[in-house]
Parts: C-alpha cells; sequence; structure tokens
C-alpha cells in the first residue's frame, strides 16, 4: 500500500507519495486534496512506462503517533 503525508501550509493542503517521486496535489481543503490523492494514486500505480516498467514497491512504513512502533506493511 502506498501511503500519503499530509501537509497543511498557509494557503492549503498539500498531498504527497513518498514511494512515488513527483507524485503530488494540492487543494485548499483536505477533503479536496484526498479527492485529487486518489485520482493521482491510480495514475502513478497503475500505469506502465514506456520502458515497461512498474511503478516502485512502497516501503515507507506507517507510525502512528500514540503508539511511537512500526506497523508492518499490509
Amino acid at each position: 500500500e502506498y501511503h500519503a503525508i499530509y501537509e497543511r501550509s498557509k494557503d492549503g493542503w498539500w498531498a504527497y507519495f513518498p514511494d512515488l517521486p513527483g507524485c503530488t496535489t494540492f487543494g485548499t481543503s483536505r477533503a479536496e486534496v484526498e479527492r485529487r490523492r486518489a485520482d493521482l494514486r491510480e495514475l502513478f500505480v497503475d500505469p506502465v512506462d514506456d520502458k515497461g516498467r512498474s511503478p516502485p514497491e512502497p516501503v515507507t512504513q506507517l507510525v502512528r503517533r500514540d503508539e511511537r512502533k512500526l506497523l508492518p506493511p499490509r
């Protein structure tokens, strides 16, 4: 699973996927970014490039702030 990182700025919200370089989106609200993120992820993950290569395997692990421990990839 590819995890998205959300960041709030003074102008709105950003989301990016650390395992998919260049895969970022912006919106004025978190809900808008979440809708765009779902579409953007499909554009980056589903296609195979012109040389027949698939996207990289996800390696980023999710850390819960309250538990401070790594969760195993699903």
